[in-house]
Parts: C-alpha cells; structure tokens; sequence
C-alpha cells in the first residue's frame, strides 16, 4: 500500500487556505487530524488505532509470539533429554578435576537449538511487529478497514526490509559495546580470584557510560526507518537515511514523545496484567492451605498450573500492549514529521477521498 497515493514522494509545503481570518478545520478520515500533530494527538491516535484494529493487531503479533514459544519449546524438550547427564559430567566433578572436553561439547551442541531458535524468535517477532504497526497506521490514518490477512501479507513482503533496518541498527549502536565486551570480558574471568576488581572492570563500565548518550542518539534519529521501510517501500540503508532527515529538527520531541510512550505502555501493561495475577493468586490458595496438612497432590498441582496460566495469559496480554503501543507511536510520528516538512496532509486527504486500491497479488 506504498504504492498509494499520499505515501510515495515529499511534497512542498503549501498553506492552507483561509477565508477573512477564518481557517477551516483539518479534514479527519480517520485516527488522527490532517494537520501537524501534537502530543495528545499522537498519544490518543495510538489509541484509537489500537481500539479500533485490535483484532488484526493482537491477532498477527500472538501468532508469531506463540509460533516461537512453541519452537523454543520443542527445542527445550529435545534438549531435556541430554542435559541432565552432560551437566553432571561438565559442572559436578570431584575436586580438582577439570571436565572432559567432549563432554563440554555435547552440552553446548544440546544447547545451541535452544539459543539459536531465541535468538531467531526474537528477531522476527521485532521485525513482524516493526513492520504491523506503520502498516496498521497508513490504512488506520486514511479511515480504511483493516484485516488480519491483509496486514499479514504486508508485514511479510516488508519483513526483508525492516530486518535490514533492524540488524543496521543493532550493528550501529551495540557493535562497538560487544567490542568493549570481547577485549574486558576475558581479563576479568581470568581474574575473578584476585582481591581487587582488575582495571578491565572499570574500563568496561567507563566504556559502557560514554557509549550511552551515543546509543541513545542513534536509535532515537533511526527509530522512523522500520516505518519508512514499510510505507514508502525503501531498502534498509536508504531507509534509515531517510529517518535521519525526518528527525532532523526533531530530536528532542522524537526523544520526549517516545519516551513517554514507552511509559504509558508499561503501566496499562501493568494494569492489564493486573487481574490475571489477582486470579492466579486466589487459585494458588487452596494449594497453599493444603500445604499445612496432609498435602493433596491434585490440590497442589491444580493450583500451580491455575497460577501459571494466569500468569502466563496476564503476561502475554500485557505484552501485546507494551510492544505494540509504542511502535504504533512511532509510526503517527513519522506521519507527523511527513505533514510538518513535506505537507503529506494534502495528499493524505486526497487519498482518503478514493477507494482503496488492492495490492498487488501476495503483496
């Protein structure tokens, strides 16, 4: 849907017209007014948005949350089958004796499926969710409906590109931590007897504050290239090019806006997550008065896994908020940023006014 009108290339700003003083009110098709956005705006935009497509937005990022649990699951268990005896060979030796370097082998070669499946779980379900919310935002700004199946092929034939944006990034702004990590780490393992901490140990922390500002810097003038990749179509360098320029003028209320975004899904999460743990709670309580008798195993393992659902439910809930209430800010910011430096108000209200064009086929 990049392909539609309004999204594609910047605008020269032009005022709007007034009549003896008068201004008429911005056109509003759908979450938010066509005009420069300010904070309640992006904020109660990202509700609505959230409010209205809610479905197609819980629906697309449980799927990938419970497609990777039950990977890293099934990685688990084929890794519960040799664990046990290769940590008893590695980690319970008897005094002065070191392990066998085989055995060491056979424990990380158990664990890598475990690491590696993480490793990528976490990455797609960044750059799928990355890719939903500026997809969910372009419809949910023009007022057009949105479908689960719609919004799925569009984060897929996006993914590519956003995963760039992501690994640039990441590369960009943890690269040189993971340096600092690879020359401290191995002097103070090696030192973990001495009495004193060895100078590795404030190199690396004295390294770690400096970089802070910097890492900061960067994935706040980055933090629009996942939803230039998404609406605009471009490659990950090209992308993030384009965040910059987008920024540029805008730190500061990149920075604050987002900022408080993260906070203000961190505590709904928090009160989603609320019930569940209350409810968990209250059925852990039977378990925890037969404990003082005669203990019922049934009692007791209702309880545990009653409390364990919940938790677990709670805690998914809660996350589906957490993770997507920010980026859906984000994305409102980079539709803000477009109105204020290139007037995309006008070619939004244009497209509003036309019916919805269908992608391309798979698209």
């Amino acid at each position: 849907m990049s392909h539609q009108t309004g999204w594609g290339q910047p605008h020269p700003h032009q005022p709007a017209p007034h009549w003896g003083g008068w201004t008429p009110p911005p056109p509003q098709p759908g979450v938010i007014p066509l005009r420069p956005l300010t904070l309640g705006d992006v904020l109660s935009g990202a509700f609505t948005t959230f409010r209205r497509h809610w479905k197609p937005l819980t629906g697309v990022i449980l799927l990938v949350q419970g497609v990777g649990i039950l990977l890293v699951a099934a990685a688990v268990g084929f890794a519960a089958f040799g664990l046990d005896s290769r940590f008893a060979a590695v980690f319970d030796r008897p005094d002065g004796e070191g392990p066998a370097a085989g055995d060491v082998a056979s424990l990380f070669l158990y664990l890598a499926p475990v690491l590696v499946l993480t490793v990528v779980t976490v990455v797609l379900g960044a750059g799928m969710l990355a890719a939903l919310c500026p997809a969910v935002i372009q419809e949910a700004v023009l007022g057009r409906p949105v479908t689960f199946g719609a919004m799925w092929r569009r984060c897929w034939s996006r993914l590519p590109s956003v995963l760039g944006v992501l690994l640039c990034v990441g590369l960009l702004t943890g690269g040189p931590l993971l340096v600092l990590y690879a020359v401290c780490f191995p002097p103070i393992v090696m030192s973990v007897h001495d009495a004193s901490p060895p100078a590795a140990v404030f190199v690396l922390l004295l390294g770690v504050l400096l970089w802070m500002p910097v890492l900061v810097w960067l994935g706040v003038r980055y933090s629009l290239a996942p939803a230039v990749a998404v609406c605009e179509g471009l490659g990950p360098v090209a992308a993030m090019r384009r965040s910059a320029r987008l920024v540029s003028g805008g730190w500061w209320r990149t920075f604050g806006i987002a900022g408080l975004a993260y906070l203000v899904a961190s505590a709904v999460g928090y009160v989603i997550q609320m019930p569940f743990v209350l409810l968990g709670f209250f059925s852990l309580i039977p378990a925890l008065i037969a404990m003082g008798d005669a203990a019922d195993p049934g009692t007791l393992l209702l309880g545990v896994v009653g409390y364990v659902v919940c938790m677990l439910v709670g805690s998914v809930l809660g996350s589906v908020f957490q993770v997507g209430y920010p980026q859906l800010v984000l994305s409102l910011l980079y539709v803000d940023q477009r109105i204020r430096k290139e007037d995309l108000a006008e070619s939004l209200a244009v497209a509003a006014s036309l019916p919805a064009q269908p992608g391309p086929a798979g698209a």
